[in-house]
């Protein structure tokens, strides 16, 4: 039964509105335990290298997530790249891209010059955002990749959550690790 002081008033919170509090202890403060246990009680750490192994799998999963980050990147670039190499087919009845640019009001003609070459362009302003279609080459890879990621960060969320010292600071190694190695190659918006 648990039973924090505060003053001079007893709280009693053996009842939990029917939460089962008996098997194991919720903390609220950071606390030092080599036998927290991670993910489920089956993994519960009984000596300092099991302790010490827990670490370390979570500085890899730490390096793995930002890995999956830089991985989709990696896989954007080259999707995008794909897509901007990609033939389109003039159907009839409808202006090609040449002439729809060239009568378009948004479009300005001017002069590039680029070691004493000049070279007539015709600059045009983006009225709207492009959507790019579904495709099946795509799409699917970018969903698992998604689910991936959103995998191993909320099980990384869930060894933050035991507030365990230990493995606080090794998800953040992790993090710093994997950052350090492919940090570059993507945006660090995650």
């Amino acid at each position: 039964m648990l039973s924090p002081r505060h003053g001079d008033m007893d709280m009693d919170m053996g009842d939990m509105g029917g939460m089962d509090m008996s098997g194991s202890e919720m903390h609220m403060v950071f606390q030092h335990s080599t036998a927290t246990p991670l993910f489920s009680d089956v993994w519960t750490p009984s000596s300092a290298g099991a302790y010490a192994g827990t670490i370390i799998f979570l500085i890899i999963l730490g390096i793995i997530f930002r890995l999956l980050l830089a991985g989709k990147a990696f896989a954007e670039e080259r999707w995008m790249d794909a897509e901007m190499k990609r033939r389109y087919v003039v159907v009839q009845g409808k202006l090609p891209v040449a002439e729809k640019v060239s009568t378009d009001s948004f479009s300005k003609k001017m002069t590039l010059t680029e070691n004493g070459v000049e070279e007539d362009v015709v600059v045009v302003q983006k009225k709207t955002t492009h959507r790019r279609p579904w495709r099946f080459s795509v799409d699917p890879l970018r969903a698992l990749l998604d689910t991936c990621i959103a995998g191993v960060g909320y099980l990384l969320m869930l060894a933050v959550m035991t507030m365990n010292v230990g493995y606080f600071i090794a998800v953040l190694g992790g993090t710093f690790l994997g950052s350090l190695f492919v940090g570059r190659f993507y945006n660090s918006e995650h």
